[in-house]
């Protein structure tokens, strides 16, 4: 892994597959690191043509940290947009979007696949938004409009991803990270237990930062509903969502796909907020199948 300047901050990442190939630029979700993407996902689709690259949010993992910024109280910057009043907020999905270019930027790459699951599916919305003339294809996988009218969260998935870090020691975060795996995981596809903790302490001995979530939720937030945004993407479109999502519902990636002219939507049985690797073939064909059909200029 390695660091480039993007946007005007440092961000970590890394890249598989042969440089020669179509660029692909994978955007984590919500306080999630970008090894959060399996590397059986990431080493598939390099396998299937790709030039895959993955980095670590602003806010999270090995990136630029904003310390000391506040981000608004959840029910006050909830209350603000219900009104009008659109809350102060440390930085925006928007600005989200951008780090993303400035990752191909300082790549040297002129248009990639924008693929982005959760908040990386509302991120990778913004960029084929507005950084249109950057996007070659589209997916976003469990993600949404922002319509607030859409059903919401299960209770007890939002309850699990937002609950506060009761203490730093190892076997509390791991605890806590496994029980958000619990509740947000695909009911038909669970996971192995051991496997998953093994997943879940490498993500914890690479990087613990709890400050950076509120920030990007604030983020989430701000941005509000971006349907009427949405049609005015002209970047080729997937969307892929799991039927069994509890976070993000399914009706969130089915107004994602009417929003957005042309979007085709895949649903999958079972799947529910994260990324099993019984899944990991299928997403990278749907993927693969979706980006190859696209021609990259040359």
């Amino acid at each position: 892994m390695a660091q480039l300047t993007a946007n005007g901050i440092r961000l970590e990442y890394d890249e598989h597959g042969d440089p020669s190939n179509p660029p692909l630029l994978l955007i984590m979700g919500l306080g999630a690191q970008m090894t959060l993407w399996p590397i059986e996902f990431v080493e598939g689709l390099a396998a299937r043509g790709f030039r895959v690259i993955r980095f670590d949010n602003r806010d999270i993992g090995l990136s630029h940290k904003f310390e000391g910024a506040k981000a608004p109280s959840l029910p006050w910057q909830v209350l603000r947009a219900k009104i009008g009043w659109p809350a102060k907020v440390p930085y925006t999905l928007s600005d989200m979007a951008a780090d993303a270019v400035g990752v191909l930027d300082a790549l040297g790459i002129e248009r990639a696949h924008i693929v982005g699951a959760s908040m990386g599916g509302m991120i990778a919305q913004l960029v084929a938004i507005e950084h249109a003339d950057r996007v070659l294809s589209l997916t976003s996988i469990f993600s949404t409009t922002g319509d607030s009218k859409l059903p919401q969260a299960e209770k007890s998935a939002i309850s699990a991803l937002t609950a506060p870090i009761k203490s730093m020691e190892e076997e509390s975060l791991v605890a806590h990270g496994i029980n958000v795996v619990t509740h947000i995981g695909s009911p038909g596809y669970p996971f192995d237990p051991e496997k998953q903790r093994e997943r879940v302490l490498a993500a914890i001995r690479r990087s613990v930062y709890p400050p950076g979530l509120p920030r990007q939720l604030a983020a989430i937030i701000d941005d509000g509903d971006r349907t009427a945004r949405l049609t005015n993407v002209t970047a080729p479109t997937l969307v892929l969502h799991g039927e069994d999502d509890p976070l993000v519902k399914v009706e969130g990636g089915r107004a994602t796909a009417a929003a957005i002219p042309g979007a085709k939507l895949k649903t999958i049985p079972g799947w529910g907020h994260d990324l099993p690797l019984a899944l990991v073939d299928q997403i990278a064909d749907e993927i693969a199948d979706h980006a190859g059909a696209v021609s990259v200029p040359a």
